[in-house]
């Protein structure tokens, strides 16, 4: 997880998110995954979760941004509780569908950093677990309410 964390924020190296094209610096090849704005008529809500267990809390920030990639909206959400962080960021999409649909915004890639949400977003199996019970309330927001949207992993 630190190596990941390095080289996310390793300033000399370089590539496009589109075609994740490797870069080469001094000592070694290494790619940068660069934000991308959506495609013109879209939004784009990029979405984390943070953990503390000293303050027992979750917080969850949510970012929209249309296809200039000029910010729009934000927001952040805290939770008094500490759970496991798949948990977490799962209440963390669930937070962001939830605010987008109230606003009636439609045509949102909702992008995470979460692979195991991504995947059990997209994923058809049921499972009963907390995290799980999260998820398909995940889905069953964005059905109703997000037609012409999609959820995606992002490193």
């Amino acid at each position: 997880m630190v190596a990941d964390w390095k080289l996310a924020n390793t300033p000399d190296v370089l590539a496009s998110s589109s075609n994740h094209q490797q870069a080469t610096t001094s000592t070694s090849q290494q790619h940068r995954i660069t934000w991308q704005p959506p495609v013109a008529g879209r939004y784009k809500c990029n979405l984390d979760a943070a953990f503390s267990s000293q303050v027992n809390k979750i917080g969850i920030g949510i970012c929209v941004c249309d296809a200039e990639g000029t910010f729009v909206l934000a927001k952040t959400v805290t939770y008094p509780c500490h759970v496991q962080v798949d948990v977490g960021e799962a209440l963390g999409l669930h937070a962001a569908l939830q605010w987008l649909s109230d606003m009636q915004i439609d045509n949102v890639d909702f992008e995470t950093d979460s692979k195991l949400t991504a995947n059990a977003f997209l994923s058809t199996r049921n499972d009963l677990s907390e995290f799980g019970c999260i998820i398909s309330s995940c889905r069953s927001l964005f059905r109703t309410f997000f037609p012409n949207s999609r959820v995606e992993f992002v490193r």
